[in-house]
């Protein structure tokens, strides 16, 4: 693979940009054709951050992925790590420019999450909790980036909410699950130990089911919605009971409710 694009790590970048588009058609529904032209650009805005945030881990991690990841362009020997790091910051930029094409608001959202990143690279990423949040957060972003594509933002608030808070309640799950192996990092399991760190993942969790229900109270969605995303809310107590005993199984199942959430949302945008 060319080494610019095996640095952008393709699959992330389309991956975000499907998660981009879903989160627009939730916001705009049927009528998300009209807003053909803003999607494209915020197309291009996703693929680029991602593509940035991705050279950058790659510099970031350059000494850690000579064993963990050695086919990676840096280890390998065909890119120069300071190559990587022009690479983010032209991409970081060319998404700030093309989001202030869309509006303010869509600016805001991309440099919220630039400097998000940069937090997280360089000094957050081993500190457990915050580290956990920030990619919470950023996960949220992409969702309210939907939203505001398509002026439609109010739409998006729960999706955003809730991908949060399970990511965060999933994040702290991988922790428990990793604590033997975390000699470098600070995780939350670490700081309280692996039972209290489950019940602030759990919380999470019954937290994100309790924002689900914020779309059905404000009359935002059909039936659809309502029927698919009690059966997300039904894994993800499942994985508030589930991760204490087995946190492998906890956080594997709290991606696929986040999957049967997103469908619920889709749905409910018909």
């Amino acid at each position: 693979m060319n080494r610019f694009l095996h640095l952008f790590r393709l699959g992330n970048c389309f991956m975000g940009v499907i998660g981009l588009t879903v989160a627009a058609f939730i916001g705009a529904g049927a009528d998300l054709l009209e807003h053909w032209r803003n999607l494209v650009v915020a197309s291009v805005v996703v693929f680029t951050f991602i593509a940035g945030g991705n050279s950058l881990n790659d510099y970031i991690d350059r000494e850690v992925d000579r064993i963990a990841h050695p086919e990676r362009p840096i280890p390998s020997g065909r890119m120069e790590a300071g190559t990587a790091l022009k690479v983010s910051a032209v991409a970081f930029s060319v998404a700030i420019l093309l989001s202030g094409l869309l509006s303010w608001e869509a600016a805001a959202v991309v440099i919220a999450a630039i400097v998000l990143m940069l937090a997280y690279e360089f000094r957050y990423k081993s500190t457990g909790i915050v580290g956990n949040v920030i990619i919470a957060v950023l996960t949220g972003l992409l969702f309210i980036l939907g939203g505001v594509v398509v002026g439609a933002v109010i739409n998006t608030v729960a999706i955003a909410g809730m991908a949060g808070l399970v990511t965060i309640g999933r994040e702290i799950t991988k922790d428990i699950e990793d604590i033997e192996g975390d000699i470098d990092r600070r995780t939350l399991p670490m700081v309280i130990g692996e039972r209290n760190a489950g019940m602030v993942a759990a919380i999470c969790y019954l937290s994100g089911v309790a924002l689900s229900m914020q779309p059905v109270l404000a009359g935002l969605f059909n039936d659809l919605y309502l029927g698919a995303v009690l059966v997300a809310d039904a894994i993800f107590i499942y994985c508030a009971w589930i991760l204490f005993k087995d946190p492998r199984s906890g956080q594997r199942y709290a991606k696929f409710g986040m999957m049967v959430a997103l469908i619920a949302f889709i749905l409910g945008g018909f």
